[in-house]
């Protein structure tokens, strides 16, 4: 009896020790608190084809994400999988050694992803790709489609008839826009949003060729005809918060909000009545291209040396897969970058069209990868223009000559 007992006691041992091989438990980090419940279901539905691979998920606050992420890597103790940033923001991870590389060898479905999203996860230096691209975001005008019928505003095709529907708003005691700018990268939205269509595709082509720079008639211009709108922003915008803008809007005291499609769904939860609508700011002339602002915000990334780096890759295979594609489509109101995948929500359909005309957001996409970032230089360049303190040269200015620092083709 008691050989018996201790050769079930080893038999149990063994299978406990073959359970735990076979068995993965994944943790994996974000900073976007506000969709649990969402990934837990992505994560149940992993878990039915993968009985054997758990997920948890753990959320940070979104401005600390970046530093409490590298320590944990750099201290051996991070996740198995995390959400990355993009672009600039996923080189410092990647540089240090800290996450995957992949390629459509691990990752087939990878080969159907577009060159852009791609190059939103992939490190400039050794040209791979760090992260399974996520979603897309989209800088346009959100208006109200009731405030808009009531008085008998269309979509402006011109800058005249964008000018001309803010003062129908004003005259009717609405606040054409609910923006405020008080928030720093607020400040930086609003150009993208109101003044891609003016900037246009051939001097963002220049720009990235070197022929020019932020001293270039065309974006100055832009940031001229900003300054000339910023006059419907709501009475002491420049002292207004990202929170309070988003309710005056929400709460219909505005017509309009010059902003990212991720407002969408934050939109639509603080008010489930609420209406919109989506356009393109216009250009000068009704017959200009009419742009949005376009950039990737998020990507899928593994750890370079995770517990198990096969339930790793699976996972990975499952976020570029079209069915998780659409499930976080539909989910979390968010535009995937996964190819083919439609839109249940009809805002969302009318975004993917409007993104097939777009120049990138390119203080974001292109110039976040030194000090000073573009992002902060022009914060910084229209919270002064907006405020008196400097003319929309001496923003383009002081764009160019704060990127020349370590931006090759700006240096003299």
């Amino acid at each position: 009896m008691k050989r018996f007992l201790i050769g079930a006691a080893i038999a149990c041992s063994t299978m406990l020790s073959a359970s735990a091989t076979f068995a993965a438990d994944l943790t994996f980090w974000t900073w976007r608190q506000e969709d649990k419940a969402e990934y837990e279901k992505f994560f149940a539905d992993f878990n039915k084809a993968n009985p054997d691979i758990t997920v948890k998920f753990e959320a940070f606050e979104a401005t600390s994400y970046n530093t409490v992420l590298s320590t944990a890597l750099a201290g051996g103790k991070g996740p198995d999988l995390m959400m990355t940033r993009t672009y600039g923001g996923i080189e410092s991870l990647a540089g240090a050694g800290y996450l995957m590389p992949l390629d459509d060898t691990k990752i087939p479905a990878l080969k159907g992803f577009s060159e852009p999203a791609l190059a939103s996860a992939t490190m400039r230096s050794d040209k791979t790709l760090y992260a399974v691209p996520a979603a897309s975001q989209t800088m346009l005008v959100i208006y109200n489609t009731e405030i808009f019928e009531k008085n008998g505003i269309i979509e402006p095709k011109s800058w005249d008839e964008f000018i001309a529907a803010c003062e129908k708003l004003k005259a009717a005691g609405v606040m054409p826009f609910a923006n405020g700018t008080a928030t720093g990268w607020q400040n930086e939205t609003i150009v993208s949003a109101l003044t891609s269509s003016i900037m246009g595709k051939a001097f963002y082509a220049d720009l990235m060729a070197g022929k020019t720079d932020f001293n270039d008639k065309r974006y100055v211009e832009a940031l001229t005809k900003l300054k000339e709108i910023s006059q419907y922003f709501p009475d002491g915008f420049v002292g207004l918060d990202y929170a309070s803008a988003q309710q005056l809007f929400t709460s219909g005291m505005a017509g309009m909000f010059a902003g990212g499609s991720f407002e969408l769904a934050n939109f639509a939860k603080q008010n489930p009545e609420l209406k919109m609508g989506v356009f393109a700011a216009p250009g000068l002339k009704a017959e200009d291209e009419k742009l949005v602002g376009l950039f990737y915000d998020s990507g899928f990334g593994g750890n370079a040396k995770p517990k198990d780096p096969e339930a790793v890759l699976k996972f990975l295979n499952y976020v570029s897969s079209k069915d998780f594609g659409q499930a976080f489509a539909n989910g979390l109101n968010n535009v995937s970058a996964v190819p083919g995948v439609t839109f249940d929500n009809p805002l969302l359909a009318e975004v993917a069209e409007l993104n097939k005309d777009s120049i990138p957001y390119m203080t974001l996409v292109n110039f976040r990868y030194g000090e000073p970032t573009g992002s902060n230089l022009i914060q910084a360049g229209v919270s002064k223009m907006l405020n008196g303190q400097a003319t929309p040269a001496e923003v383009g200015k002081s764009m160019t000559d704060g990127l020349s620092a370590w931006y090759a083709p700006f240096k003299k």
